[in-house]
């Protein structure tokens, strides 16, 4: 007799983002939805669809110049579900609609936002809409006074609308393509300091996760009241706000000093992971090679658990951190402000991020063979496929749901857009959370024979 499939937390997550994706490609394929005659192909609705609902930014076709006013309302309905997780949508679907919230529904809603238990879910979703509509209104409020002088009130205040929701999700799509070129994100706006202050705090507050707003909200400013999360969590972002900053004003050293100063600190921020920039990634007056290899670090580390953010996580990084810590204090257990660090969060960070690193790993190889005979640089038809550099860096961007790029995204072949379009998806869905959506888990079996391996 065939065993009966459950439908486990784990597996609706990874089943409820697959329909996002699917429902969203059915939309942007419809006529209305591109500029260009007929409909936009399979393969572009596809990864826009992945990139959005994944809170990524990568994009094959710039959303200014190639979408309707309808298809950039559905890039953003994406972007919106996708930063704020599907699961909190159904979950106030439900409580609109009457519905018991029972223990199931709880425990979906927490593995969607990696809640560490199912008490006071309804108390945390109210927090993450409340909170959401109102930093997504307040940036773009402040965008406007930048982008409705430039562009007039009706296409300057849906930027500032569509900018802010981009950057609070960490998403990274922009409609700057038809003013200032296609592929062009916030060039034109390097050193601004609306732009380049507004967003990069849209960025951070979406990307600090929504129990740290609880956490704070709940303690206010007493920091010794913060839970050790919060606490790993806003250093780590302290750390990786002002260090990257600092490091990129010295390497980006021939740029005016009011452009370097913003610029740095949007360019330090950005990658964890919203795929906006100021700064030039590739051609003429791109980053230096310091500041792209920051990128790339950044990318991998990303934002906080719970967030919109994507990466391996600060708080996963400083458990990683504290554990070599404690291993060189001679330390059995890992310890942080008083408290011991349980086993399993080591252990499942050390997974993590070696799972995380062999899809980077694969994926690259991968870009690097699908492309080898492909010219992907207009501007020079002799050069053939990617440098290991730039299918690292397209690599980190998606599985990370970075979207930044170095400009190579649009060229590829649809192999490798495949590639990046499954490893969004890990990104945003999780990649032990798909890994374990389809593992039933048996009964324990007895314990083998122990045997120690040299490490080092």
């Amino acid at each position: 007799m065939q065993r009966k499939i459950r439908l486990t937390p784990v597996r609706l997550l990874a089943l409820g983002y697959l329909c996002v994706v699917i429902i969203g490609t059915i939309l942007l394929i419809l006529p209305f939805s591109s500029k260009i005659t007929g409909s936009a192909s399979f393969m572009d609705a596809l990864f826009t669809t992945v990139s959005a609902s994944c809170v990524t930014g990568l994009i094959v076709q710039d959303t200014a110049t190639h979408w309707t006013i309808y298809g950039q309302i559905v890039i953003l309905l994406l972007i919106q579900i996708g930063g704020i997780g599907f699961m909190t949508v159904i979950y106030t679907i439900w409580k609109l609609g009457g519905k018991k919230i029972g223990i199931k529904e709880r425990a979906f809603m927490q593995e969607s936002v990696s809640a560490p238990t199912i008490a006071g879910m309804g108390k945390l979703t109210s927090t993450i809409l409340i909170g959401t509509l109102i930093f997504e209104a307040l940036g773009a409020f402040v965008l406007s006074f930048r982008f409705v002088p430039d562009y007039g009130w009706s296409d300057g205040l849906w930027m500032a609308v569509f900018t802010a929701v981009s950057a609070f999700c960490n998403a990274g799509f922009d409609l700057m393509g038809e003013k200032t070129g296609e592929f062009s994100s916030l060039t034109s706006y390097s050193g601004d300091p609306i732009v380049c202050i507004t967003i990069p705090l849209l960025i951070i507050v979406g990307g600090l996760g929504f129990f740290v707003w609880q956490d704070i909200k709940r303690n206010r400013h007493h920091f010794r009241k913060y839970e050790l999360h919060t606490k790993l969590v806003l250093i780590m972002t302290a750390i990786l706000v002002v260090v990257p900053t600092l490091l990129i004003m010295l390497a980006e050293d021939d740029l005016p000093w009011k452009e370097r100063v913003f610029s740095s600190f949007f360019t330090a921020v950005t990658p964890r992971t919203a795929g906006f920039n100021v700064l030039p990634l590739a051609g003429a007056g791109s980053i230096k090679s310091v500041t792209l290899f920051l990128t790339i670090i950044l990318m991998f580390i990303g934002g906080s658990s719970g967030s919109t953010a994507g990466g391996v996580k600060t708080n996963t990084l400083a458990v990683l951190f504290l554990s070599v810590f404690s291993l060189v204090r001679g330390k059995r257990s890992v310890e942080c402000f008083g408290r011991r660090i349980d086993e399993n969060n080591v252990k499942n960070a050390a997974q993590f991020v070696t799972v995380f690193l062999s899809l980077i790993v694969l994926g690259t190889i991968l870009l690097c063979i699908f492309e080898e005979h492909n010219h992907l640089h207009p501007d020079d038809p002799n050069l053939q496929g990617v440098s290991a550099v730039e299918a690292l860096f397209e690599v980190v961007s998606a599985i990370a749901t970075v979207g930044l790029t170095m400009g190579i995204t649009p060229y590829l072949t649809v192999g490798s857009q495949i590639v990046l379009c499954i490893l969004m998806f890990l990104g945003r869905a999780g990649c032990m959370t798909v890994m374990l959506s389809w593992h039933t888990p048996n009964a324990p079996a007895a314990e083998l024979p122990l045997e120690k391996v040299r490490i080092g």
